[in-house]
């Protein structure tokens, strides 16, 4: 069990290192290529905040743990809008100024509605295509409706700074997605042996212990955006991370998984529980277009009380 709990955390802290270096260096080569921030913001980011649950899962998924490749994805999207949103409002107050960003509250509660239907009964390549299709439908969307100008552009600009150059650039993002494999390796490995050894169930495992590893590069982004006071990048880069969640890594894993996940608490009660949150945090910015720190809290209290709901 040592070795077990070992593995867990040296996965878990070299996807913390490897990932955030993966989304730095994407965004920074991104906007070096001379693409648009706002596009950086949503696509880039997410995409990259997205890539330990994308490899984690797919992993689990090719090697028949289809429990633990739906436990990632549901836990990592309940993590995201109740723990991490609510860790960035109590660190500083989310108050959203940019169209962008508010557009895509909508949409991520959109994707998990969609997701949560998807995973019902067998996994088929067909509810991957849907998935995907959704995805590009999202992307498109978002991206018509974004402005150059948008305020979360300019807080992407930020958070980079100066970049180092394209060959610097390349090797940092490169490194970082070489890192981020194997921390998922290792993190997968050491999670399913103390699932096994704990008489734990794969799902519950996914959702909890491995979805919160996966989620550390967008709490390292939150914990960075917050001291900045950078609020729509906080925002944009969870629900951004959400939607590439719920659409392409639900996408890959309906075409590498067989079968279905036969645990109601996880199809059912998990996803059911992230789309009530998705909501909630999309009310929250519609009031006032603001998530204060009594609030921040309040999101952090929920995820701690979904917890012990995923093993009923």
């Amino acid at each position: 069990m040592l070795l077990n709990i070992v593995a867990v955390v040296g996965g878990v802290a070299l996807l913390a290192v490897a990932a955030d270096q993966f989304v730095l260096g994407g965004a920074a080569l991104s906007r070096t290529l001379r693409i648009a921030p706002v596009v950086v913001g949503v696509v880039v980011m997410g995409f990259g905040t997205s890539a330990p649950e994308m490899i984690v899962s797919s992993f689990a998924a090719a090697d028949d743990k289809i429990g633990l490749a739906v436990g990632n994805i549901v836990g990592s999207n309940l993590v995201n809008l109740s723990l991490l949103l609510g860790i960035g409002a109590i660190i500083t107050t989310l108050k959203v100024s940019s169209d962008t960003v508010r557009r895509e509250g909508p949409i991520a509660f959109l994707a998990a509605v969609l997701y949560w239907l998807m995973i019902q009964g067998d996994f088929a390549a067909w509810k991957g295509v849907v998935l995907f299709v959704a995805l590009g439908l999202a992307i498109y969307r978002t991206l018509h409706a974004g402005r150059e100008g948008d305020v979360l552009g300019t807080e992407v600009d930020e958070l980079l700074g100066d970049s180092a150059g394209v060959p610097v650039e390349v090797a940092r993002t490169v490194g970082g997605l070489i890192g981020t494999l194997i921390g998922a390796q290792v993190l997968l490995w050491g999670a399913t042996n103390i699932a096994d050894e704990a008489g734990l169930s794969e799902g519950f495992v996914g959702a909890t212990l491995v979805a919160f590893g996966t989620s550390l590069p967008e709490l390292v982004t939150v914990i960075q955006s917050a001291r900045r006071h950078e609020v729509d990048l906080i925002v944009g880069n969870l629900l951004g991370s959400n939607l590439f969640n719920a659409l392409a890594v639900g996408g890959l894993v309906m075409f590498f998984g067989s079968g279905s996940v036969d645990d109601a608490s996880l199809t059912m009660l998990g996803m059911g529980l992230v789309v009530v949150v998705t909501g909630l945090a999309g009310v929250l910015m519609a009031t006032g277009h603001r998530i204060t720190r009594l609030e921040g809290a309040a999101l952090v209290v929920t995820y701690l009380v979904c917890l012990p709901l995923l093993r009923i």
